[in-house]
């Protein structure tokens, strides 16, 4: 009796798995087998076995193993495609990078002098703190480390002259020119690499997102998200088979263009009614990729190209895979989206919370005392650590670290980020009868509808409510902006009393 191994590729004939060097045997298990069978006739009676009896078209990726009798051609053939089971996601595996975004020109004057990601939010926390404790809490972070020698490549790109014009290009680019960490020790076992933005605000399970990626043997895996008309344009739109597979992408497309790139959600499990709502499918900008492919991608296949979204991911749309995210998800882009993000937070329910003991958000350790209220009036609010607030009232409104609101203070949807450092009683009341205002916000104050950045002084008798509902202004000579309708006021400014924005 003679004995043979198979392989079956996915839509082809079977083929051999090896044959002898001289005998023209075949491998079974690692040991030579004579060859006395007609390999040929095996493979030709085994497909046609399939397609008889089974009527099967297309094979899948299988093996087949055979006792067969020498009289090959009435053997009944037997086909029983292999079970491969996928490995379960290691953190220690996967490697999460953090992407600072560009200019920050939407966000301004916010960014003036921050990143996006030192942006503070919820009181007392920066967005840069989201990334960072979704990946802690699924143990991500072991990977790669970048250590010292992501400030080397930060001080190499800010010296002036020649080397200066070496600023990162765009996402991609700015993870090109740190490749070189995944050649050290450190990172020879990462198998997968996390691409994430630093001004998302959600709350996600990254290893969920890795095991499907690794489930789907894709080489990329896009998490993607229902999206309604209006804000589509503002997103990468995908268009996915049935498995998932991404088969069109466009970046931030319009008109024509937009209105070609509606699907049918109800391929994400959505229902009609939600699919009717939300005809697009979004990139979150969230990626996963195999190192390897990304090396390759990033060195070799588009060495020119600077962006993901716009280059990188619409040139290897054929690679890569779609993951769906249907949950809360805000892009903090523009200064409307961070102010309605942030009020949100106050609503009863909200659809984001900070508060869960099972997936917690950590942000720097302040050591601050808890907040002091003296009747005070307080409705759908946040106050977080270390404030001082006397007889005033907060509605719809978030008050961050170490803020101070005097008597007769009224704040109505208002994101007050707070101050970096404590002013002593002593130091308040020099500054007061010298004619200076202190940090804060002084007595029978009125404001709505602002954002007051850290640090801001501002004085007693105030009214900021941008009553004749000014859109856009420019104000830096009095320390103020209007974006959106909303009035922002700048880091570290002073607002002088009796002043009416």
């Amino acid at each position: 009796m003679e004995s043979l191994c198979m392989s079956l590729k996915a839509n082809a004939s079977p083929i051999i798995v090896s044959k002898g060097r001289s005998n023209g045997g075949t491998v079974f298990w690692g040991e030579t087998i004579r060859g006395c069978l007609k390999s040929r006739d095996f493979g030709s009676q085994l497909w046609k076995s399939l397609r008889a009896e089974n009527g099967v078209k297309k094979a899948e990726v299988g093996v087949v193993y055979s006792i067969l009798s020498p009289k090959i051609n009435k053997e009944t053939l037997n086909f029983e495609a292999a079970k491969f089971e996928t490995p379960e996601a290691d953190p220690k595996k996967v490697a999460s990078i953090i992407l600072g975004g560009g200019a920050g020109t939407r966000l301004f004057p916010l960014t003036r002098k921050r990143a996006k990601p030192a942006v503070p939010i919820g009181g007392c926390y920066r967005l840069i703190d989201i990334p960072m404790s979704n990946s802690r809490t699924y143990n991500l972070g072991n990977g790669v480390n970048f250590g010292d020698g992501f400030v080397e490549v930060l001080a190499a790109t800010q010296t002036p002259g020649e080397a200066g014009k070496k600023w990162f290009q765009g996402t991609a680019d700015a993870v090109r020119q740190f490749v070189w960490v995944f050649e050290d020790a450190r990172a020879k076992n990462v198998e997968h690499v996390l691409i994430l933005s630093g001004d998302h605000l959600y709350r996600a399970d990254y290893m969920d997102f890795v095991q499907r990626h690794i489930d789907s043997n894709a080489d990329i895996t896009v998490s993607c998200l229902p999206m309604d008309d209006s804000r589509a344009s503002d997103y990468g739109l995908m268009k996915i088979d049935g498995a998932g597979r991404i088969v069109q992408f466009a970046e931030k497309p319009k008109g024509p263009n937009l209105k070609a790139m509606q699907v049918d959600t109800s391929i994400l499990g959505l229902s009609a009614q939600d699919a009717a709502r939300y005809p697009y499918i979004a990139s979150m900008g969230v990626y996963v990729f195999k190192t390897s492919v990304l090396l390759k991608l990033l060195t070799r296949s588009y060495p020119s190209c600077n962006d993901f979204g716009s280059e990188i991911i619409p040139s290897a749309v054929e690679e890569h895979n779609a993951y769906l995210f249907n949950d809360y998800w805000e892009d903090i882009g523009t200064i409307k989206s961070f102010f309605d993000a942030n009020l949100a937070l106050t609503e009863q329910p909200s659809k984001f919370q900070f508060y869960d003991p099972k997936t917690p958000f950590y942000t720097s350790p302040r050591f601050l005392p808890p907040t002091k209220v003296d009747k005070c009036r307080i409705v759908d609010s946040i106050i977080s650590h270390g404030c001082f607030l006397r007889e005033c009232s907060v509605q719809h409104s978030i008050v961050g670290v170490r803020s101070r609101l005097e008597s007769g203070v009224e704040l109505e949807d208002t994101m007050m980020m707070g101050a970096d450092y404590y002013q002593t009683e002593s130091e308040i009341a020099s500054l007061l009868a010298d004619g200076k205002v202190p940090i804060g916000v002084g007595q029978n104050t009125k404001i709505k509808n602002c954002i007051i950045d850290k640090n801001a002084k501002i004085g007693k008798d105030v009214i900021i409510s941008n009553a004749d509902a000014v859109e856009e202004a420019e104000r830096p000579e009095d320390e103020f902006y209007i974006r959106s309708g909303i009035t922002v006021i700048l880091k570290n400014a002073t607002i002088r009393d009796g002043t009416i924005i």
